[in-house]
């Protein structure tokens, strides 16, 4: 893969509890694709995935979540699994990190179970999203228009429903980057 993404910083924030997939395949799909990718979290040292029905592999973490702004990244992604998202939306400063790359118009990707981070957010709702299956109803709860593809974009929102969608969902967040800034309305 060509170097697309030279100059540019993407941030995957991440607990405990991602789906390891998740994690990994976007961040070295993003890396191959030339940016700079940071993994941040609440925890400092390291994070440990989840893999199948057990707890996977560590992962080193980059940056700390206190301290980290929109400004220092042009990309924001958002690995699922069930315990990453579920901790995560109950942070106060991943959800102000989350709307600040709003605000600002920049990309965010969330596949699996992340989207609950977007619902959190506020920022869901009369957008076109996917997610994992069994969360579809809290999207659609939170006025979401659920669609059941690989990758669904609506304004610079990329989401995806499983690990078997990494590849697309890769791909688009790369086109995303590499497309800039979006206008959005106000969460």
């Amino acid at each position: 893969m060509s170097a697309k993404l030279n100059g540019k910083r993407v941030c995957i924030l991440a607990t405990n509890g991602f789906e390891q997939s998740e994690l990994e395949v976007p961040r070295d799909r993003l890396t191959e694709a030339g940016a700079e990718v940071h993994v941040v979290s609440p925890e400092a040292g390291v994070i440990r995935g989840w893999s199948g029905d057990d707890w996977g592999q560590a992962v080193k973490v980059d940056a700390a979540l206190a301290g980290t702004t929109d400004a220092d990244y042009d990309a924001l992604v958002l690995p699922g699994g069930q315990i990453n998202p579920d901790l995560l939306r109950a942070n106060a400063d991943a959800l102000t990190l989350i709307k600040a790359f709003y605000a600002a118009g920049k990309p965010i990707a969330a596949i699996c179970h992340a989207p609950w981070l977007l619902v959190e957010a506020g920022i869901a709702s009369n957008r076109k999203m996917t997610s994992y299956h069994s969360i579809k109803t809290d999207v659609i709860n939170a006025g979401a228009k659920w669609e059941d593809k690989a990758v669904v974009v609506d304004s610079g929102i990329v989401t995806s429903r499983n690990p078997g969608d990494l590849e697309a969902f890769s791909k688009k967040i790369i086109e995303e980057i590499r497309e800039s800034k979006h206008e959005r309305a106000a969460a």
